[in-house]
């Protein structure tokens, strides 16, 4: 807040004006990258024909929205399909043969999530790959059988783990969930540590999101795992709302595995391909009952077909079937808008545009809205209580007509997501003008 100040005192302008977002805009080192992505138009989204203005989108927590690389990427491939057929896969006009396109995705996406690039794989999609990490690591016994996951974790990783609970005809004990206390949103990171604490001897994994997907928390991710390894327990994350959002240092976090889709922060599309993190010390594991598949195999012997099963190494080995092209090609097509920048830039800029809308949200509307994203601890999304179910459907509703694209978890919660990639100053402060008069 204290820049943001700064920079209000010296241009002489109101923090709470037009005119202040726009200079903020034009002062903004990354806002050059705005361009690489198509932006839908206000008609486009609201159904409404005449209005050719950009629409204000703010839900890149839940899509991403296009980059233009993605759709030549996917375009690039189609054609190498069709004039080439199978010869795409050891053959390619613009040197990216099928057979290895996993190599220059996982050389891009590795340092979003700080990783080594033989940590990373790309395949299937989110809760299919919880499913074959949990697979290799979750190896309950009599006395350590349980999985720490959030209460209220989304939905698709409280079903996977219970799912594999079933699957290892464990008791209903076996799912350990950790709740914020009574009358909070959020978990306090003390609380977690003090629950690992408790029941450590018992915990086999550690499985929490990275940023949960409805508070908009971002959890200490080093400091629990590190409390989770002391305790004996596998730790790993699902990246869902972090990957792409917030800075992550897996590999010098000592994590063991993690997940994560890519059609969020990272733009590949809807239901695009996705990632996982191995850490090495697990690469050449016998210990590890993982599945496997024919490309899992050791590229060199590969194609020898002598059904003798040699790993191929690092996170490769733990990829099941041949990398689908045209999903990955989108993701590849994103990841290229990445190494533009860096994740250090993009944070600083989300803090920014996150700080920004904070104090026009609370300047605006005050007590009237709830926000209980943590200020320290969050990524690009801000999440707004209302408090009445009338009025967070009277703004949601005046969202939509003025072309402010986000999302609503009933029964009165607004998720806002502004994204630095492609994100402005003035986008937050449209959005908020548009809440505060609604909500009065």
């Amino acid at each position: 807040m204290d820049q943001l100040q700064t920079i209000a005192a010296d241009s002489g302008l109101d923090l709470d004006s037009q005119q202040f977002a726009q200079a903020m805009d034009a002062r903004d080192p990354l806002a050059h990258l705005r361009s690489e992505f198509v932006m839908p138009t206000v008609s486009q989204v609201t159904g409404e024909a005449g209005n050719d203005k950009a629409c204000v989108y703010m839900c890149g927590n839940s899509l991403g929205l296009q980059p233009k690389r993605a759709r030549r990427m996917v375009c690039e491939e189609l054609d190498e399909w069709a004039n080439g057929g199978v010869t795409g896969h050891f053959h390619h006009t613009h040197g990216r043969p099928w057979a290895a396109y996993r190599e220059p995705v996982v050389q891009k996406m590795a340092p979003i999530v700080g990783a080594k690039t033989s940590e990373v794989g790309v395949m299937n999609t989110l809760t299919t790959n919880v499913h074959l990490m949990l697979a290799a690591f979750y190896q309950p016994t009599a006395k350590r059988y349980k999985i720490l996951i959030e209460g209220k974790a989304f939905p698709s990783d409280h079903y996977a783990v219970e799912s594999q609970i079933r699957w290892h005809e464990l008791p209903a004990d076996a799912m350990l969930l950790a709740e914020p206390r009574a009358g909070e949103h959020t978990l306090r990171t003390e609380d977690i540590l003090d629950l690992i604490a408790r029941e450590g001897d018992s915990i086999a994994v550690v499985m929490l999101g990275g940023v949960h997907y409805y508070t908009g928390q971002a959890f200490e991710m080093e400091r629990i795992t590190a409390a989770a390894h002391a305790a004996g327990c596998v730790v790993g994350w699902d990246l869902a709302h972090a990957a792409g959002n917030v800075e992550l240092q897996l590999h010098d976090w000592n994590v063991d595995f993690a997940c994560w889709c890519t059609y969020k922060y990272m733009n590949s599309g809807p239901g695009g391909i996705a990632g996982f993190f191995v850490h090495e010390r697990h690469a050449d594991s016998t210990d590890l009952h993982r599945l496997v598949g024919w490309w899992a195999h050791d590229p060199a012997t590969r194609f020898d077909m002598t059904n003798e099963f040699a790993s191929a190494p690092g996170a490769a080995g733990f990829e099941i079937s041949n990398t689908p092209i045209l999903t990955a090609a989108a993701l590849l097509g994103a990841l290229d808008v990445f190494a533009l920048t860096s994740m250090a830039a993009l944070r600083q800029k989300s803090v920014l545009l996150t700080t920004y809308l904070e104090y026009l949200l609370q300047a605006r509307l005050g007590a009237r809205i709830q926000i209980i994203t943590p200020p320290k601890h969050r990524g690009a999304q801000l999440s707004l209580l209302f408090q009445s179910e009338h009025e967070f459907e009277r703004v949601f509703a005046a969202l939509t007509r003025a072309g402010v694209v986000c999302d609503e978890r009933k029964p009165n919660c607004i998720r806002l997501g502004p994204a630095p990639l492609y994100n402005t100053f003035h986008d937050v402060w449209s959005c908020v003008d548009v809440i505060s008069t609604a909500a009065i």
